[in-house]
């Protein structure tokens, strides 16, 4: 999902937002860096739309730019925001201090970062799960193909399926939000044929936060006997895991591992490694592929699901229950990452 998302999910998750800083007003700036870079070190800036905490998607990011400056011998600094005051701030200090890249992550920071590329054409700038409408040479960008890993969740869904109805709460009726309904239906349907699928969607006047309207989505496809339901609804996700858990039935969660939210009722999560993007983004750049945007799946480990990681065991996802299931969607992964089987992109029609 867009990071509005991730904000919301985590706030609703009672994060606490640590603050080791200031920059400017509002702006929340953490240093990392251990000491001055070594000689022929890179120095490497992170700017996250909110206050990390616990917010699992944003602690990858920091993850990734940690990994970044002990691979090429330099630092790294965070600056952590909390509103869109604080994020240009930080933009701007960022900036100012000249780092080898400065990544950002998210579409909050499109315009400021088109406008500072312009600015400054010299410095080089890294945008992840987003990118800037027009293109510049001092300005990259990591996307995610969340099809593909929205697709294996689909496939896990029409594999433990009682019912054999399978369906999504999702936040818009777009093509880029389709992407985590569309491909949910194709992958049931890969693994039973016979599937029915359905999807609802949340709208509204606060369509990314509306958690009661998404368990009204929910309850709609539950009353018709879909017992398995992609939750991509954003902050409204937990409001379809209540309505799940209610029926006895199961969700599946996006970005970071939601099942610690709805134990039992979660049976996966599309996860997006923003680590692996930002560290290969950077060095992307550092090798000269600066200005391009590159996108990342389940072949270059950008997208993966709880299911399919290490520590499932302990992750309190359902799927951990389900070995003979993870291995068949294992083998569907392995097709995908070879070109054997391709799945279709909603965003790309």
């Amino acid at each position: 999902m867009h990071r509005r998302s991730r904000r919301t999910l985590q706030l609703a998750a009672a994060t606490t937002l640590l603050v080791t800083g200031l920059t400017a007003c509002n702006a929340a700036a953490k240093n990392d860096a251990s000491g001055t870079a070594k000689s022929g070190g890179k120095s490497f800036t992170l700017v996250t739309p909110d206050g990390v905490g616990q917010n699992e998607f944003l602690k990858l990011a920091v993850d990734g730019v940690k990994a970044a400056a002990k691979a090429h011998d330099g630092t790294q600094k965070v600056y952590e925001s909390t509103d869109t005051s604080s994020q240009q701030q930080n933009v701007q200090a960022a900036v100012d201090a000249e780092p080898d890249v400065i990544v950002l992550v998210g579409f909050e920071f499109a315009d400021v970062v088109a406008q500072q590329a312009k600015a400054h054409p010299r410095q080089q700038f890294l945008i992840v799960d987003a990118c800037t409408t027009k293109t510049y040479r001092n300005v990259s960008c990591a996307v995610f193909r969340e099809h593909e890993g929205v697709y294996l969740a689909g496939a896990e869904a029409g594999l433990l399926s009682r019912s054999g109805k399978v369906g999504a709460v999702d936040v818009l009726d777009t093509p880029q939000f389709r992407r985590y309904s569309d491909p949910f239906a194709a992958g049931a349907k890969e693994v039973a044929a016979k599937t029915s699928a359905s999807t609802r969607f949340v709208g509204g006047q606060s369509p990314f936060d509306d958690s009661a309207r998404a368990k009204e989505q929910a309850n709609s496809l539950l009353a018709k006997g879909y017992d398995q339901i992609m939750a991509a609804a954003a902050a409204g996700n937990y409001g379809v895991f209540e309505a799940a858990k209610a029926k006895d039935a199961y969700a599946y969660g996006v970005d970071v591992n939601q099942c610690v939210a709805a134990p039992g009722t979660v049976v996966d999560n599309v996860i997006k490694r923003t680590d692996v993007a930002v560290r290969k983004g950077i060095d992307q750049v550092l090798g000269g592929k600066a200005g391009t945007t590159v996108s990342y799946g389940l072949k270059e480990g950008g997208i993966s699901l709880t299911g399919l990681e290490d520590g499932v065991a302990t992750s309190k996802c359902v799927i951990a229950q389900h070995q003979d299931v993870l291995k068949k969607v294992a083998a569907l992964r392995d097709r995908i990452v070879a070109g054997e089987l391709k799945v279709d992109d909603p965003a790309a029609k």
